[in-house]
């Protein structure tokens, strides 16, 4: 029977002694005699069988010829050390081994099974792979470092799975190349290392069978039970919900083959912090075990635990370990052990700042099988158990609001207790129905705010941009073509030109919705493939160079006007919207009330105030007139923060403010399908018919637009909201905020809404403020 790999290979494989021989060779010509009598007699043993030196390829020769090759091999498999040492003989990656040491020869014997079993999450790109960094390193002497932790996993008689890590001898192992070899250069060989995934290069550059590996290996194996077992309890807390779908078993088995028995169950039994009782808890969606409360699913701790263990867990925070249960059988606790059999256990407080979050259970019905020796080793898995825990508690904890996430959206903090309550409504019904319907969430008789600092002509300087690069990349590609013409007057070239020159020509028109796709299209698909084909003329290669390095990489296309204009946008957008963050949490506490703020191009913000946000807190208008002038100041500062960082940025942008005024209540209910909130009512619609209409709305009876740069413009429909307005205005022109003319006129007619007027009021640009004036201070100055 020939020796036949698992998966292809570059390798024919001949297994010989010839190098161990040759040694042997040198050694019998030695001067010091019972070295070289040893060596001889060797020698005589083998030298009627070729096969060890020539190479041999059917297995059954082995077998046939045991004795010659034990012997062959007694310097590297010393029989002192056989019941030690667990060693074979056999060739790298392989199953196929032999001349195992005693200790080797028990292993087996127990696993009750034959050496047939795989390396662990061992494949074939890995084996081919790895057989090739063999060619490399021993017959290219290129000295790669291919070294990665392999294991055999081999269970014991009573079914605990063991861990061994393998260890290769290579010294005895000649690569040489057949007819079907292919020559690498060094290059092909760093194309090969840049490749590692890439398993039909490495099978092209070492097509299968094309070398010869000749020689034996030897194979140590080193316990490494306890370690892995650790790793794998590692990889399996850190997995996935959907992942853990047979977490306790596999659980169960790494604490078997910690503790070395097969014997082993594990309990977990939850600490209530305000009840004081144990508990059974959930993880994976399954109710755990717990042997502490057997049968019952939660209890006084001191109903479980006599004095000794009480003090001893939840007070000194101390592992207890009873070997011998029965010992004990005068205790309650060791009464509830025996009647589930157990018969040794190990009780482990897991605590995480120093706080207690539950009891991890390790029971055997076998006496003495944990014990505190053995006990030890839960210290080298604890911290991975305790973060695990912890993390499981913090998920029970965050159920209401991942609840609320769900179903509902991210909340802001001044409506979501009201989304809690519902989470909790869910909660408490959901062991009982499957089909519990969510109610809407409402917030009636609020007052609504709303400003906006928007980018003045963001969109037409949009498309300035895309203009500005659009006809810079036209006219390199242009120079580009002209330039291979020279070299290459072909009729085809005419044409391109033609058809650049017509984008060109185009782009000093108004920009149609498309005109920038059929570009690009155009230019990939026409003009990129022959500045990719000229790229060898001479005259040219320097331009196509720098033109193709000059291209976006993400969109293929010119992109520095564009960047310049993203960039500007963001970085206005991102500094009003933090200082706007950064006083919301300032306002917050003049009266709770719901904010949202949107960045498009410019930030806009909703605020809603009243008492049904915050029914624990008395309402009255006085919080509503703090949060007006407050949304006045916030915005003077983020105008006056734009003045400042404008000339700083690569574009310059302008931006323009406006507040709108609405001084009835109204209602709002959270909208389920769109996850977020709205206003409630027909009537109400008035409102967001404004709000969405009235920023591109021009002064009446002309074609001026009602907002202007470095001007906060206020709109509002009557004339109690005008005279509230203007003493917030005259104040902080008093406070030298604002500068001393206000503009006062009606706004055009808007689709279903009329009747609107404005305020509109220039910001002192080159003020510093430093203080924020709350209403009492108006108020204060007034009187």
């Amino acid at each position: 029977m020939e020796l036949e790999y698992l998966y292809p290979s570059p390798f024919k494989t001949l297994i010989s002694f010839h190098l161990l021989i040759e040694q042997l060779e040198e050694i019998a010509k030695s001067d010091i005699e019972y070295r070289a009598n040893y060596a001889k007699s060797l020698l005589k043993q083998v030298e009627d069988k070729p096969e060890l030196i020539n190479g041999i390829q059917d297995v059954s020769f082995i077998k046939e010829n045991e004795t010659t090759i034990r012997n062959l091999l007694a310097d590297l498999f010393p029989t002192v050390l056989t019941h030690n040492e667990i060693k074979a003989v056999t060739l790298p990656f392989i199953n196929f081994t032999f001349n195992y040491t005693e200790r080797f020869k028990k292993i087996l014997n127990s696993s009750g099974t034959t050496f047939d079993f795989e390396i662990r999450d061992f494949d074939e790109h890995q084996f081919y792979i790895m057989n090739c960094h063999i060619i490399l390193n021993i017959y290219y002497n290129q000295n790669i470092d291919n070294r990665q932790p392999l294991f055999y996993d081999i269970p014991d008689e009573n079914g605990i799975m063991n861990h061994y890590r393998i260890l290769y001898n290579a010294d005895f192992i000649e690569v040489i190349p057949t007819d079907k070899m292919i020559p690498l250069s060094q290059e092909e060989i760093y194309e090969l290392i840049d490749n590692y995934d890439d398993l039909a290069l490495w099978k092209e550059k070492f097509p299968p069978n094309s070398w010869i590996l000749k020689g034996f290996g030897i194979v140590t194996l080193v316990d490494v039970t306890v370690e892995s077992a650790v790793s794998n309890l590692k990889t399996n807390l850190l997995k996935s919900e959907v992942e853990k779908h047979n977490f306790e078993h596999d659980f169960e088995d790494i604490f078997k083959s910690i503790f070395k028995t097969k014997d082993v169950k594990i309990g977990f039994a939850k600490y209530n912090d305000y009840t004081a009782n144990f508990e059974k808890s959930f993880f994976n969606e399954d109710k755990l075990v717990s042997y502490l409360l057997h049968d019952i699913e939660d209890v006084n701790c001191e109903s479980v635990l006599c004095n000794f263990t009480l003090e001893s867990l939840l007070d000194k925070k101390e592992k207890i370990v009873v070997s011998d249960v029965e010992k004990f059988q005068s205790i309650a606790l060791a009464k509830r052990l025996l009647k589930q059999n157990i018969k040794s256990c190990i009780l482990v407080p897991i605590i995480k700042d120093n706080k207690l979050l539950g009891i991890i259970e390790v029971v055997s019905s076998i006496s003495r099988a944990l014990n505190s020796i053995n006990a030890n080793k839960i210290d080298l898995i604890l911290p991975y158990i305790v973060d695990t825990v912890e993390r499981s508690y913090n998920e029970i904890e965050n159920l209401e609001q991942a609840i609320i996430q769900k179903e509902y959206t991210t909340i802001h903090p001044s409506v979501y207790w009201k989304f809690k309550k519902e989470a909790q409504n869910y909660i408490s019904s959901a062991s009982n129905t499957k089909d519990y319907i969510f109610k809407e969430i409402t917030f009636k008789e609020i007052y609504p705010l709303y400003g906006q600092i928007d980018i003045k002509g963001s969109s037409e300087k949009r498309n300035q941009t895309v203009k500005s690069d659009l006809k810079s990349q036209i006219e390199a590609l242009i120079d580009i073509v002209s330039t291979i013409k020279e070299s290459n007057d072909l009729i085809i070239l005419d044409q391109k030109m033609f058809e650049l020159m017509g984008f060109l020509e185009e782009l000093n028109s108004p920009l149609k919705a498309d005109t920038e796709q059929q570009i690009q299209r155009y230019i990939e698909t026409e003009i990129h493939p022959i500045a990719e084909s000229a790229k060898a003329i001479s005259t040219v290669e320097v331009k196509i160079k720098d033109y193709f390095e000059s291209l976006d990489p993400k969109t293929g296309m010119f992109y520095k006007s564009r960047k310049d204009f993203d960039y500007t946008l963001s970085v206005i957008n991102k500094k009003m919207a933090s200082i706007l963050d950064e006083k919301q949490a300032e306002a917050q506490k003049i009266y709770p009330h719901y904010y949202e703020r949107f960045k498009t191009d410019g930030v806009e913000h909703n605020l809603y105030i009243g008492a049904t946000i915050a029914p624990s807190v008395p309402f009255d208008k006085i919080y509503l007139n703090n949060l007006r002038l407050w949304q006045l100041q916030t915005l003077c500062e983020m105008e006056l923060e734009h003045h400042k960082i404008k000339e700083t940025l690569p574009f310059v942008l302008e931006v323009t403010s406006l507040i709108l005024v609405f001084s009835s209540p109204l209602s709002i209910r959270f909208r389920m399908d769109e996850k977020r909130f709205d206003v409630d009512g027909s009537y109400n619609a008035r409102y967001e018919i404004v709000k969405k209409r009235i920023d591109k709305a021009h002064i009446l009876g002309t074609q001026e637009r009602i907002t202007s740069k470095e001007k906060i413009t206020i709109v509002y429909s009557h004339s109690h909201e005008e005279v509230e307005y203007l003493k917030y205005i005259k104040f902080l022109q008093y406070k030298n905020i604002l500068e001393p003319s206000i503009e006062q006129f009606e706004i055009e007619e808007l689709q279903g809404v009329s009747g609107l007027k404005a305020l509109r009021v220039k910001v002192v640009n080159d003020i510093v403020l430093d203080k924020k004036y709350s209403y009492q201070d108006l108020l204060n100055e007034i009187s």
